[in-house]
C-alpha cells in the first residue's frame, strides 16, 4: 500500500471543502488498511468507531474522496476497491484468474505516459493505473495440459 503524508485537511481546504469528522474517519480507515478495501470493509471499520454513520454516507463520501483525489477506486472482479493516494503515483498488475495484486513502479510507465501525452497533446492525470492479465503462476497453470 502506498504511504501517504498528504495532509487531508489542507488538501480539502485548497479545494474549498472541510475535513469533517466523517470524512476523516473514512480516510483513516482506508489509510490504515494493509490491503485494498471494499466499501463494505470501509463501512465495517468506520462503523466500529462511529455506529451512527450510514452505508449511504460511506458510499457518498468514498465517491467524494475519489473526486478530491485523496483515495483511488479500482474495479475488478465485479467489486470496487479503495486505497489511499500515496505521495507518488503507483500502479498495479492484477491477475484476472487468482486476483493477485503486484505493485508496479511508476518509473516503468513514465516513458509511455510521456509519449502518449506528446503524441495526443493530452495531459494525463497519472495517479493510478491498473493493468490486468495473468500472473506467472496462473500463466504457467494455463500452459499445463489437463490430466487424463
Amino acid at each position: 500500500m502506498p504511504e501517504s503524508r498528504i495532509d487531508f485537511a489542507i488538501q480539502l481546504h485548497t479545494q474549498g471543502y472541510r475535513l469533517t469528522s466523517q470524512r476523516n474517519l473514512i480516510l483513516e480507515a482506508v489509510r490504515q488498511a494493509k490491503a485494498h478495501l471494499t466499501p463494505e470493509q470501509v463501512y465495517d471499520r468506520v462503523h466500529r468507531r462511529n455506529p451512527t454513520i450510514s452505508r449511504a454516507t460511506i458510499y457518498r463520501t468514498l465517491d467524494f474522496l475519489c473526486e478530491m483525489r485523496l483515495i483511488h477506486a479500482m474495479y475488478w472482479g465485479g467489486q470496487m476497491y479503495y486505497e489511499i493516494v500515496g505521495d507518488e503515483p503507483h500502479h498495479h498488475l492484477i491477475c484476472r484468474d487468482c486476483g493477485a495484486i503486484e505493485q508496479l513502479d511508476h518509473a516503468l510507465l513514465e516513458e509511455l505516459i510521456g509519449a502518449v501525452q506528446k503524441q495526443h497533446r493530452f495531459n494525463i492525470d497519472v495517479d493510478h493505473i491498473a493493468l490486468f492479465g495473468l500472473c506467472r503462476k496462473c500463466r504457467n497453470n494455463e500452459r499445463k495440459p489437463a490430466a487424463r
